[in-house]
């Protein structure tokens, strides 16, 4: 059965850009960051897809003494492997429509503990991204804004080298530009996309080269959530200068419409 565009998209997003977010969680989560202090593991998600050559993608995390390196590719032997029946039944896992039968294989029992330790990373994921309201403690506010942050930067990157028709249009027209989401006083909260004549490349931290071309800027971290979990109206909130567009409202309108279409494909 030949899959839909959306179906392609939404798996794309959930493979490079939402699950490197684990390294993210298990090195900014204390509880979570101890359990792997000692782990020494390649741990790889997948799904079958007769459609590609070798019947199946994927990626897969190398972790070692709770060191993560981020593989957006398919390894040959994994320790640990979660390995869905389909492109959609990854699909439907990761937005929280499980089903007895979207359950993945799992291999690598042996590393029992390790394996635990990385589905509890999972689900604390899944936790932050499916909130509906903000959570009320800084640490996990902070998370939770970098989460989005570097999943709507390497997700439009992500869409734009799948061929995404509006952004393949936008990056192909663009010179080379820096696009970058900030939050006043949290330099560390922060992320970028460069793109240039249908080029794209998506970064964590601030970009330093040059001054970027447009920052998306929020005046604090409950104002960036209010706009990244919907609950806050951008024009409203430009207006109340919870929100300011460095570079050109037009520009933001650009940008908020794509971190739409992130959105639906990832829910």
């Amino acid at each position: 059965m030949a899959h839909t565009k959306e179906a392609l998209y939404s798996n794309k997003i959930f493979l490079n850009a939402a699950l490197p977010l684990v390294k993210v969680i298990a090195n900014d989560v204390p509880s979570l960051k101890k359990k792997f202090e000692n782990a020494h593991a390649v741990i790889q998600v997948s799904c079958l897809d007769p459609d590609v050559e070798g019947g199946k993608v994927g990626m897969h995390f190398v972790v070692n003494s709770g060191e993560w390196l981020v593989h957006t590719c398919l390894t040959e032997d994994p320790h640990i492997e979660l390995e869905f029946k389909s492109v959609e039944a990854l699909n439907d896992f990761f937005k929280g429509n499980i089903t007895l039968g979207g359950i993945p294989k799992i291999r690598g029992l042996k590393y029992a503990g390790t394996l635990v330790s990385f589905v509890m990373v999972l689900l604390k994921m899944a936790d932050l991204l499916g909130a509906t309201e903000p959570p009320k403690d800084e640490e996990t506010k902070e998370l939770l804004v970098k989460c989005y942050f570097y999943l709507l930067s390497s997700g439009i990157s992500q869409l734009n080298k799948m061929g995404h028709p509006e952004i393949k249009d936008w990056t192909t027209k663009s010179p080379d530009r820096v696009y970058a989401f900030a939050v006043d006083n949290y330099p560390q909260v922060s992320a970028f996309i460069r793109i240039k004549a249908g080029k794209s490349r998506a970064g964590r931290g601030e970009y330093k080269r040059a001054m970027p071309f447009f920052t998306l800027r929020f005046n604090n971290l409950d104002s960036a959530l209010g706009i990244l979990m919907s609950i806050d109206d951008m024009l409203e909130a430009t207006k109340a200068g919870r929100l300011v567009m460095d570079g050109g409202p037009e520009f933001g309108a650009q940008i908020g419409g794509f971190m739409l279409e992130i959105g639906a494909l990832a829910k």
